[in-house]
């Protein structure tokens, strides 16, 4: 017998407001920056709401330019739940792309790969299903908001 292979289910996509970056310097790995969540949207079909105004992107960038993504932040579902979302992943690509995406320009996502996984938790009984699963997620970068596809590891 071998293990059932894993496939995904398209759970929700974020569209997240960011505010301006704030610069923290040179770190030990990297460049590093903090970019603020100021809101946005869950849109369903299992999970659907806002992004609340708190929480943030810790990010470290390397010298050819990709970024180890590192958020924190939480959803207030249509319904009143709290789902706080910790998010951890890569994004990287070929160096002219890289640079167009820091300068704030749109760019095909096909020309870069972002990908994070994802962890949920919530204390609402009728969410409590996302305590106990793991996401993939998609993403896309743009100038002041980032888009992200989550899919349930089923």
């Amino acid at each position: 017998m071998q293990p059932p292979a894993p496939s995904l289910t398209h759970t929700f996509t974020l569209r997240v407001e960011l505010a301006a970056p704030i610069e923290m310097g040179q770190g030990r790995a990297g460049q590093r920056r903090i970019i603020p969540i100021i809101g946005g949207a869950a849109l369903g079909p299992d999970i659907a709401g806002e992004v609340m105004n708190l929480g943030a992107d810790w990010q470290t960038i390397f010298a050819d330019g990709a970024a180890h993504l590192d958020t924190r932040y939480a959803v207030k579902t249509h319904d009143g739940a709290v789902i706080e979302i910790v998010n951890i992943g890569t994004r990287h690509g070929p160096p002219e792309v890289m640079a167009k995406l820091a300068a704030g320009q749109d760019v095909d996502p096909s020309h870069y790969y972002m990908r994070t996984a994802a962890r949920l938790e919530t204390g609402d009984d009728r969410y409590a299903w996302v305590n106990h699963a793991l996401f993939i997620c998609s993403g896309i970068r743009r100038a002041s908001t980032v888009e992200i596809d989550y899919y349930r590891v089923r």
